[in-house]
């Protein structure tokens, strides 16, 4: 399977998914442990892919995605951003409500 093909079948088939660099449990950059704490703070069970782990994925998932840096999170299959991203929406309490849809539906 083209690298394309997994990463989308990756996005599609996890209602929140977040690219990282290392695991929520030992992420390997601080962008990466933001993200992850505001997605745990949530309290809803998400999937991650550590993109250190997955050479090609790391290479090909910004012109998937159309977004430069890492981590990236997706909610049901559409990009939400980065870590700033990430972090703003957690703070306004956008997050928590995403993220408990997601999981609902």
């Amino acid at each position: 399977m083209e690298i394309l093909e997994v990463i989308k079948e990756q996005v599609e088939s996890n209602p929140i998914l977040l690219y990282m660099k290392g695991s929520p449990d030992q992420p390997q950059c601080g962008f990466s442990a933001q993200a992850s704490q505001a997605l745990m703070a949530c309290g809803g069970r998400f999937a991650y892919i550590d993109i250190l782990a997955n050479p090609e994925i790391r290479s090909t998932l910004p012109q998937y995605s159309d977004w430069p840096t890492f981590p990236q999170l997706f909610i049901n299959g559409e990009l939400v951003g980065g870590c700033d991203i990430i972090t703003e929406m957690y703070q306004s309490g956008e997050l928590q409500g995403m993220v408990k849809d997601a999981v609902e539906t």
